[in-house]
């Protein structure tokens, strides 16, 4: 069985990025969304999840501000303004791996998708008679493994596709195209 904590939303961000800012640039934001992930994991198995649960509200707001910066950004990029549109010299390193980094986690943590599936499929395996750490270990390196590689090969479509599209007169056609799945990814967070 192939476990996605994020299903649909990172994949279409790890499109995106792989698309705008290239395989080695999405790799930060993979890394912030790997993180987030692990933490979504651990937390829904050691019971805080519940705590979530019981305040919604500190929830509610956390998605609402990660789904209202991915709008910004994507509109930013359908404008082929900001750091992360493609200009015509092809200088996409000017946003931060910190930054990007950000993106991923805030996304991983705010799905409230993510938080329902760790938490009605993750308890599920651990075994009360042993002992939870080893457990809870080898089921976030599971889980991370297989995100990674699902992140990956999103990515790298989103990279060949910008390939594909690389002239410089379809730049606008990829930064609309960007920035059209950055707004589907922060609606699809702000109102899931």
């Amino acid at each position: 069985m192939v476990i996605s904590a994020t299903p649909g939303m990172c994949m279409t961000l790890a499109l995106t990025l792989g698309m705008s800012v290239g395989i080695k640039r999405t790799l930060w934001m993979m890394w912030g969304e790997l993180i987030g992930v692990a933490l979504v994991s651990v937390l829904a198995v050691v019971g805080v999840a519940s705590v979530m649960l019981n305040y919604p509200s500190v929830f509610v707001v956390l998605k609402y501000l990660g789904g209202a910066y991915l709008i910004y950004l994507g509109i930013q990029m359908w404008q082929s303004r900001g750091k992360m549109a493609i200009n015509i010299n092809n200088d996409t390193s000017i946003i931060a791996g910190k930054q990007l980094m950000i993106q991923g986690f805030v996304t991983a943590i705010a799905n409230p998708k993510g938080w329902a599936f760790t938490i009605s499929l993750l308890p599920s395996f651990i075994n009360p008679q042993l002992p939870m750490a080893p457990q809870l270990t080898l089921l976030v390196i599971i889980i991370l493994m297989s995100e990674f590689l699902f992140l990956m090969l999103y990515a790298s479509g989103g990279n060949a596709l910008r390939k594909l599209l690389e002239e410089s007169s379809k730049v606008v056609l990829i930064n609309r195209l960007s920035g059209t799945l950055m707004i589907a990814v922060g609606c699809w967070l702000a109102l899931s």
